[in-house]
């Protein structure tokens, strides 16, 4: 062994057989253990400490297929932050390969004068030869278009036309059926929700429920076999396969936590490698974790080594798969100090800087419940974000909540009051009405509360405040009445979406009504609740999602991420009577035209909404010799239904 610092750490194939190099700052000693096919430790072999804290060694005669794990020592004193225990055996943290999923077991977490040799209860890292890179390339994905957010196991576990064996994983979203429906609804890029090595969360188990989300990772860089089977290469020719069809692929990232929890949880990586450089404490408090995840541990993201795994991590994935971008949960942990957050903290200054992720789609969740944790707007380029005002001014609307009119128009504009300052012209804005975390949208317009007694937690985990409505009686009806009137709602609240300002975002299966049963916190329901009912999907619908995807790609001018301002855009009644401040300050305005009249354009595009419970007839004047036309209904009439939104042009009478 040299002493030279690897160019990357983990299991690398050489000539001479396969060296292992593990970084820790506070482990006296460290080893790694080799596996036979049957589990059993053959092998443990001392890593020399070298320069830079990194404990290394090849291994002669291993090669690829080998199966590993490290282990380390040090003192033992959870009160000051210190777990070393070499009976625990510790992920790889740049392992690229695991030979099973993660299952949750009580004994991982036991003390060190327990005793208890954990590995059997842990997946083995697989040493595996890195393919050559992907061509590097820019996204297809420019700021304005449709990100569909899917996750990759539910998305298909009931589609008829996928092969069993091929649902619920990331090869099925290359089946023909799915490239269809991409390519129906207009979607650009596609976010996978976590689809690295996560754990349960220690109180599933006994609920009989399992985790079916992925937001509780063990691993940054290994997918999780279940999603997975053919590892990375089956992500790697599935990146292919949606880039022929011009759709660029994001990953949902989960760089805030690791699924070893608090101080009860499980040790299984970064916890018995290097605790005080990984996580993050309470001030003068050694032993006590922060958890501005929520989630029991948060990354330190201030300290280099963290920072260098993240980035190698993303580095992987856009080199031997592909990706297009990433989008980070609880984004304010990247940028968090101990005096708080940093919009130009060492981890965006490195990122900016990094020539193979400069150029990635970057999407931030500007939220966590870390101090100074809401974060909106405050992000740099080339961040977009995730925009929760959107989605609550939207649903306020819809409702018919009282003063909503003015945030409408705001948020359908760009939300400038968020990203137009210091001269700022574009809008970072990803408009969304539901995500993964809350109601569906069809959830949205029938049920008033949330419904999450299957979580097992007597309801009470999940979001609160919904601004949900469920149209006369909470959750299914038979009543033609009310299904006609959610039906009215959806279409209204997608219409919204798709007219909106700058990147938009739909979550798998909004666009043709599914539910799950008022769930507003489906992520332990691994099943029917949040499984995507193909076969009872609402056609009609889903066309209208295809003709508002196909509206919004012919008139670009709709999602220009340009914040409009007073001479693109003028906000009328129905009558083209321009809004004054009467109308903006009447707590009962419900109605609205959107009308764009940008320079550079020789047409007019207009968009009106109608939340009264009465037919409005929209009398825009034309221009000499025009007329209006709908655009969202073949022939349709310039007078719309209750609770309603149309979109129309101006254009040449014959």
């Amino acid at each position: 062994m040299t002493g030279v610092p690897p160019e990357r750490f983990g299991a690398t194939i050489t000539s001479d057989g396969v060296h292992f190099a593990l970084w820790s700052e506070t482990a006296t000693a460290a080893w790694v253990s080799i596996f036979d096919a049957d589990d059993a430790e053959i092998d443990r072999v001392a890593l020399e400490r070298g320069p830079a804290d990194i404990f290394q060694a090849v291994v002669p005669g291993l090669g690829e297929g080998t199966r590993y794990g490290f282990r380390t020592d040090g003192p033992y004193e959870p009160s000051q932050g210190d777990w070393f225990d070499p009976a625990k055996l510790l992920a790889d943290p740049h392992a690229v390969t695991i030979d099973r999923p993660y299952a949750y077991d009580a004994r991982l977490g036991a003390r060190r004068d327990e005793a208890i040799d954990t590995a059997p209860l842990m997946p083995k890292a697989v040493v595996s030869a890195l393919p050559a890179p992907v061509p590097h390339r820019p996204p297809s994905f420019i700021p304005g278009g449709l990100i569909y957010e899917v996750n990759v196991r539910g998305f298909t576990m009931l589609h008829p036309e996928i092969p069993q064996k091929q649902r619920g994983t990331i090869a099925a979203l290359c089946h023909p059926a799915i490239i269809a429906h991409l390519r129906k609804i207009g979607v650009t890029a596609i976010e996978l929700m976590p689809i690295t090595a996560w754990i349960d969360e220690r109180h599933l188990g006994p609920l009989g429920l399992s985790n079916s989300w992925g937001y509780n990772p063990v691993g940054f860089m290994a997918l999780d076999p279940r999603l997975a089977p053919g590892g990375l290469a089956e992500l790697r020719r599935t990146v292919e396969t949606l880039h022929g069809e011009g759709i660029s692929v994001l990953l949902d990232v989960v760089f805030n936590h690791s699924g070893e929890s608090d101080a009860q949880g499980p040790t299984l990586s970064l916890r018995g490698i290097d605790n005080h450089a990984y996580f993050s404490t309470v001030r003068d408090e050694p032993g006590t974790l922060a958890n501005d995840s929520g989630c029991g541990n948060t990354l330190n993201c201030d300290h280099p080594a963290t920072r260098r795994l993240i980035l190698d991590a993303m580095r992987h994935f856009v080199c031997h798969a592909g990706i297009d971008g990433f989008r980070f949960d609880l984004a304010p942990i990247l940028g968090r100090s101990r005096d708080g957050f940093e919009p130009d903290a060492a981890f965006f200054r490195e990122l900016r800087r990094d020539p193979l992720l400069n150029d990635r789609i970057l999407i931030a969740e500007p939220w966590d419940i870390g101090p100074g944790g809401y974060q909106l707007g405050n992000l740099r380029e080339p961040f977009l974000e995730w925009n929760d005002r959107y989605r609550d001014d939207v649903r306020r609307f819809w409702r018919g909540d009282p003063h909503s009119i003015g945030d409408l128009a705001t948020r359908l504009a760009g939300s400038s009051d968020i990203f137009g300052g210091h001269g700022r012209t574009h809008s970072r804005s990803v408009n969304f009405i539901t995500a993964h975390d809350g109601f569906t949208l069809a959830d949205l317009t029938q049920y008033a509360a949330k419904h999450n007694e299957a979580n097992g937690e007597a309801n009470r985990d999940g979001h609160n405040d919904n601004f949900s409505w469920n149209n006369g009686i909470e959750g299914a009806s038979d009543d033609p009445a009310i299904t006609a009137a959610r039906y009215s709602d959806r279409k209204a609240l997608l219409a919204t979406l798709f007219a909106s300002r700058g990147t938009i975002m739909l979550t798998a299966g909004d666009e043709f009504g599914r539910s799950q049963q008022g769930n507003n916190n489906a992520y332990a329901q691994d099943n029917a609740i949040s499984w995507i009912d193909w076969a009872g999907r609402d056609r009609a619908l889903e066309d209208f999602v295809a003709r508002l995807a196909a509206i919004r790609a012919a008139h670009p001018e709709i999602a220009d991420p340009v914040l409009l301002g007073g001479a693109d855009v003028e906000w009328t009644s129905f009558d083209g009577r321009p809004f004054e401040d009467e109308d903006w300050h009447d707590p009962k305005t419900a109605s609205i035209v959107m009308l764009l009249h940008l320079p550079e354009q020789p047409r007019r595009i207009a968009v009106a909404f109608n939340r009264t419970d009465e037919a409005l007839s929209v009398g825009l004047p034309p221009k000499p010799g025009h007329h209006w036309r709908r655009l969202d209904e073949d022939g349709g009439a310039l007078t719309l239904p209750p609770r309603s939104v149309a979109y129309l042009i101006e254009e040449a009478s014959a």
